[in-house]
């Protein structure tokens, strides 16, 4: 009875914070979805709403200790039927053959792929000898071979003779499921090409893509080589002016944050609006006496939110971030707390109820994780009174200490996605964040709101001089040797699995051969074992076979 009346306590204890689990729960429920072998059927979602159901009616029947239980089994039942329902709303054709033959689509998007290729997504998709119900909605494309057409506008009609397959499924047991990915981005096909691409018809639509685009080739047209690239990639999260040999060092010395437009940038320029808006109104009293100048600026920096999600394409990161930084501005409108955990866990709920299958990407992990783990070591760090030294120490502390916490916070996480962790991270975080916040995004506005009289590049020209030092102190950081690959999970998890430690050493001997450059001693055991077997790719697609090594370069 004693233990009975202790977890009691402990529940009613939680119910002043119950709010700051329903993410949790959530990710319980799509978690169990998305690891079920195969895809269950309605009569399993009925069974998930009725266990729901029955929940709820317990709450009004049963003790109040009992209610955090109930509530939980209620929220892990709605985030199964999420995934569930996410998974059939995008539901698309997928091919289920190799095809070779003429494509001809609209440009949707262009990016590089990972052998720094040109790569091209397609949409309104014609397929020879292809009804319309069978042709994917999207499909991507690389681009082999000599290209007589240099620059991609969104919005352009293309034709070409390219190879297609189906997305294929995780080359591993664990591993990265391209197939599931491939679904919930509408790619039914991936592929490559090496005769020429034909522009068929102008640019027409996509407006907002294009402005993209030309702000991004003016960026780089004013900063060339990867540095122009690192530059526009920051700014408008086009990263199809970066070398892959960047974007490798980037990943390694754990600054490839910096690429993709997530919290960071958006929290940076929602700040720097927020503070100049701010700032003007202090300088006028007759305004910011009369006039709520906070809510105001929060309501400018909020729009300037919805332009910067817009301009960066309004991919997931892009897209979460913004959402924390909706929930923080509208905090501020309602005169409530900005950073809390009840703030986190209500924009980790919104991008679960929008985008489910979220919870399995590094981003969402990586980014929630961080935040959480700030908030709460400031928090202490706030209720035990801590301080770092004098005035003019803090600053530097504070960056160094949140680029720690942060570190520490997705290391496991990287580790687990990348099999890597980088060894220069906190040293290269101290540096380039202080740089992106106090002077890049700065330079990046300035550029903007100048563009409309001619004068951009006094903009770029700031912005040009310390994104190349960012750049460098990322490359220097992630040179060869400057990160522990982590290549051992499937042989560790395999002896786990059969509860045979004896050849640890010779892991352990294969992880330190790699660091040191050296090819991997156990490739084929991790490869050769870890396969999946032919036909077995997945429930997110058909016709791909686990055994067949001859896929397209995409």
């Amino acid at each position: 009875m004693r233990v009975a009346a202790r977890i009691g306590s402990a529940l009613l204890a939680q119910r002043g914070h119950l709010f700051c689990w329903v993410p949790v729960w959530l990710g319980v429920g799509i978690g169990v979805y998305f690891s079920m072998p195969v895809e269950p059927g309605l009569s399993t979602g009925g069974v998930a709403v009725l266990l729901g159901g029955s929940a709820f009616w317990g709450l009004r029947r049963l003790r109040q200790e009992a209610a955090p239980v109930f509530w939980a089994a209620i929220w892990i039942a709605i985030g199964f039927c999420l995934g569930m329902g996410r998974a059939h709303l995008v539901a698309a054709p997928v091919l289920d053959w190799r095809y070779y033959g003429a494509v001809e689509g609209r440009v949707v998007a262009v990016d590089r792929s990972a052998s720094d290729a040109v790569r091209l997504t397609l949409d309104d998709l014609r397929l020879d000898r292809m009804a319309a119900q069978n042709t994917p909605r999207h499909l991507r494309v690389s681009l082999h071979g000599v290209q007589p057409i240099t620059r991609f506008d969104a919005g352009s009609r293309v034709m070409m003779t390219a190879f297609l397959s189906p997305p294929p499924g995780p080359v591993e047991p664990g591993g990265f499921d391209f197939q599931r990915h491939a679904w919930f981005q509408g790619l039914g096909a991936i592929g490559y090409t090496r005769a020429p691409v034909l522009r068929i018809a102008p640019a027409t639509g996509a407006h907002v893509y294009r402005m993209r685009q030309s702000i991004s080739c003016r960026i780089q047209s004013r900063l060339s080589g990867d540095v122009g690239g690192f530059a526009a990639a920051v700014t408008t999260g086009d990263r199809s002016g970066m070398s892959q040999d960047a974007l490798d060092a980037l990943r390694v010395s754990n600054m490839a944050h910096l690429l993709a437009i997530s919290g960071l940038h958006m929290g940076l320029l929602v700040a720097f609006v927020f503070l100049v808006i701010r700032s003007i109104f202090a300088l006028i009293p007759a305004f910011v006496l009369r006039i709520p100048s906070k809510k105001i600026a929060a309501g400018v920096a909020l729009m300037a939110a919805v332009g910067y999600l817009a301009l960066s394409g309004g991919n997931v990161a892009t897209e979460r971030a913004f959402i924390m930084a909706a929930v923080g501005l509208v905090a501020v409108m309602l005169d409530r707390r900005v950073l809390s955990l009840r703030a986190v866990a209500l924009a980790a709920t919104l991008v679960l109820v929008l985008r489910p299958e979220s919870l399995l990407g590094p981003g969402f992990q990586m980014s929630f994780a961080a935040t959480t783990a700030l908030i709460v070591v400031f928090a202490a760090l706030r209720d035990w009174q801590i301080t770092f030294g004098p005035a003019w120490v803090r600053p530097v502390a504070t960056v160094a200490l949140s680029s720690l916490v942060a570190g520490a916070a997705t290391a496991p996480v990287a580790a687990a996605h990348f099999n890597t962790v980088s060894h220069y991270g906190l040293l290269a975080n101290v540096v380039s964040v202080p740089v992106m916040g106090l002077i890049v995004v700065p330079c990046a506005v300035i550029a903007a709101c100048l563009s409309p009289f001619g004068l951009a590049k006094v903009g770029l020209w700031g912005m040009g001089a310390w994104t190349r030092l960012d750049f460098e102190c990322g490359t220097s950081c992630g040179g060869t040797g400057r990160c522990a690959r982590l290549c051992a999970q499937p042989v560790l998890g395999g002896a786990a699995a059969s509860g045979s430690w004896g050849n640890l050493d010779d892991i352990m001997a294969g992880q330190g051969a790699l660091d040191r450059g050296a090819a991997c001693p156990w490739g084929d055991l991790v490869l050769g074992d870890a396969r999946a077997p032919a036909g077995t790719c997945g429930r997110y697609g058909a016709g791909c076979r686990g055994d067949d090594r001859k896929r397209p370069r995409d």
